[in-house]
Order: structure tokens, then sequence, then C-alpha cells
């Protein structure tokens, strides 16, 4: 049951769209909202700080630091009472912080206290990262110790959300999340599979099936063949879908550094938001 959402806040267009995705969370299962914004230590003393201090209009050596700091706090508050009063404005419970550390690091700790956490798919910083998924977004979808939603550059009302379900029991936490959710807003899911043996397929299409049997909207169920990162997306794109459910990285370490994953591969391709189960 989600009661507390955390939500990333910076001043980022994928910020905004991952607090509009907050506010209907929040409604949908009365949750109440926890405003974060972190100061990014890495922004004061990281290597890029005189292209920043450039834009701020300061004057770099000249105790630098210290203003880059008042500066990025003053910031934080302002974006974090903005967010604040249009919570309020929604008839939303909300409260706010204000962290000074590594981004990643201050988020997955305020994590330990939600029930969800949710974050957009870049951040402020995002011209400074490489790749689809932001530094930042990886990071914590790596050690965010919650279920993590992150959210892409434009909001969308859900009415076509879809699982990705292996039998496995990241999965099964996935489905429940899934179902919960679904069941709670009144849309059918979509629950896909992919197998490259049709009968193994079936056999765990049969355990979504006995699992959803009870819920409303009644699931729709699709088998698809091939490498299962590849076929989650051109599926999500295929189908419009507007949200997926997936679990979290389910190999070792060792082998995502050589391998990657089906959960990587996914988060830095979905069309989607991804809902990120624990």
């Amino acid at each position: 049951m989600i009661k507390k959402i955390l939500v990333g806040i910076d001043t980022s267009e994928h910020s905004r769209n991952a607090q509009a995705y907050a506010f209907h969370f929040a409604r949908v299962f009365s949750a109440s909202l926890i405003g974060l914004h972190v100061v990014d230590i890495v922004s004061i003393e990281g290597s890029f700080f005189h292209d920043i201090s450039g834009s701020l209009g300061l004057e770099p050596y000249l105790d630098f630091s210290s203003k880059m700091r008042e500066v990025l706090t003053a910031r934080g508050r302002t974006v974090l009472d903005a967010f604040s009063e249009a919570a309020k404005r929604e008839g939303l419970t909300v409260e706010t912080a204000l962290d000074m550390g590594i981004v990643a690091n201050q988020i997955c700790d305020r994590a330990r206290s939600v029930d969800l956490v949710m974050i957009g798919h870049r951040g402020v910083n995002e011209r400074f990262s490489t790749g689809l998924l932001g530094s930042t977004a990886e990071s914590v979808a790596r050690k965010c110790p919650r279920p993590l939603f992150i959210s892409p550059m434009q909001f969308r009302d859900i009415k076509r959300p879809v699982l990705a379900y292996d039998g496995s029991e990241r999965a099964s936490r996935a489905m429940r999340a899934a179902a919960e959710f679904a069941n709670d807003i009144g849309v059918p899911l979509t629950v896909v599979t992919v197998a490259r043996d049709p009968k193994l397929g079936e056999r765990t299409l049969e355990e979504a099936r006995a699992y959803f049997q009870p819920y409303t909207p009644k699931a729709e169920f699709k088998l698809l063949q091939g490498h299962a990162n590849e076929e989650i997306v051109k599926f999500l794109k295929d189908y419009d879908a507007d949200l997926l459910f997936i679990g979290a990285y389910g190999h070792s370490r060792i082998i995502e550094m050589v391998l990657g994953s089906t959960t990587e591969y996914v988060l830095r391709n979905s069309p989607c938001p991804v809902f990120l189960s624990r």
C-alpha cells in the first residue's frame, strides 16, 4: 500500500513531470508527499563549477564554494516552496526537505522512510551526463531500497499500463504493485512474458492468470518471443503503453557489469514511465 511518496525536485522539465505523476499517485492512493531537493555537492566542488559560476553571474576564485552554496540553497528553497504550494492547491498533504550531498545518495537515504520514490528520467545537470538515462536516475535505480518510479519528459494519463512478468520473485513483487494500481484506478492491465520456449512462456503466463483472477478490470496476457529486453521495449512502443511495471535488477552486479540486464536496457529505452519494484 502506497501512503507516503518521496519526490525528487529540481528545475528540470523531467522533474516537473515527476511532480505531475506524484500528484496523480497521491490522489489515487490518498498518499502524502515529501518533496526533496538536494543541493548537489558535485555542482559546488566538481570539475565543471566554473561553467556554472559564469551562468550564475559569480566571480570565480572569490570564495566560490560558499557563494555557490548560498545560491544553490536559495534556489532549492524556491523550488520546494513552489512544489509545496502546487500540492496544497491540489488538496494534497505535503512536506519538503532540503539536503546537501550527492543527489542519488541523499534520495536513497530518504527513501527508507517512504513507500515509493518518484524521480525524473534526467535531472537539471543532464547535459553533463551521457546516455539516455541520467546518471542520478541510474544510480538511484540500482541502490534505492524502495519501489522507484522514473518519469519521462511528458506526462500522460495512465490508461494502458503493462506488467513485464518472468515468474521470478522480483517480478512477483512488480505483479502485486501492478495489480493494486490497476484495481485502484480501474484500468485493464496487460501482462507480457518473453520466452524463447513457448511452453515455458505459457506456464509463466498461467501463473499470472491465476494471480489476477480475483482482480477487476480483467487483465490481458501476451506471450512474446525473442530477447526479453528488445521485445519488451518494442511492445511498449507498438502498444502505446503509458506505464511499465518491472522487477528490479535480477542478476549479480558482476553479471550486470559484463552483460547488462533486461531491467537496465528497459530503463534506458522505455518510451513510458517505469515503476521498478523491489
